[in-house]
């Protein structure tokens, strides 16, 4: 049955905070969940300033292990520990080497942080790719792409609410990122450059070649560098802000 979906732009920056912006965040808010995909370092940071409880996020997806996609969660975890006093269970999904990244994240920034027992029931899956998983209601099919990060890097398929959101993660373009996103409700696409060549990362006149064959319903652009930024009002397609909120049609 199709509900009414929407997604919210944490964050939707780079790496480096292009333009003032938080690294990769996107809550998602349909079928009766809340969850977020990519939890990047500075995502307590912007879930303060737009007012989202964190007790209110049941599941967090991570497309890949830099640290401006999965590193708030030693943060996130912390604050669920000693401050919002979590109750409710949290699960975390994301790519093969999440768990021990995770601890290890969690020891350099917070030494002895990993071996405290959460009063709340944490789960950790590792995804396998091109394999659709049911991961507390929502349905998650993880796609190997482009962007070397110590471990798998994952475009994500989401079906939630009978809407389907596919997520790039950081990539080149691959064929693999075509099927993850072939025929999508809402693409959500890193396109760090406007038509530099670069190595792992997209740009926007690579995608614009690529997009009538893979047909997305909407495409929104992510994760822009400085010179996508400042043609952000001259492209053909939507481009993400923080704080922008979208009803998944």
């Amino acid at each position: 049955m199709k509900e009414r979906v929407q997604i919210r732009f944490l964050g939707c920056g780079d790496a480096f905070g292009s333009g003032g912006r938080f690294n990769t965040c996107f809550l998602v808010d349909g079928g009766g969940r809340k969850f977020l995909i990519d939890c990047g370092a500075t995502s307590m940071v912007a879930m303060r300033h737009w007012e989202v409880d964190p007790n209110s996020i049941g599941l967090i997806l991570i497309s890949h292990l830099h640290g401006d996609h999965f590193g708030g969660l030693p943060f996130f975890l912390l604050d669920a520990q000693l401050i919002s006093r979590r109750k409710t269970p949290l699960t975390i999904a994301g790519p093969p080497g999440l768990e021990a990244r995770l601890e290890q994240a969690m020891e350099v920034l917070f030494p002895g942080s990993s071996r405290a027992r959460p009063k709340y029931g944490l789960t950790i899956i590792e995804l396998e790719a091109e394999r659709a998983h049911d991961v507390e209601g929502v349905k998650v099919t993880p796609y190997e792409v482009g962007h070397p990060s110590g471990a798998p890097s994952y475009a994500l398929r989401v079906g939630v609410g009978g809407k389907t959101i596919c997520y790039s993660g950081d990539t080149q373009w691959t064929e693999s990122l075509g099927r993850a996103t072939r025929g999508a409700d809402l693409f959500v696409c890193e396109c760090n450059f406007y038509d530099k060549a670069a190595r792992y990362h997209m740009n926007y006149m690579t995608l614009m070649g690529k997009l009538g064959e893979i047909g997305p319903k909407k495409l929104v652009l992510t994760h822009m560098g400085t010179d996508m930024i400042a043609r952000a009002g001259d492209l053909d397609h939507q481009a993400a802000e923080d704080g922008l909120t979208l009803v998944v049609e």
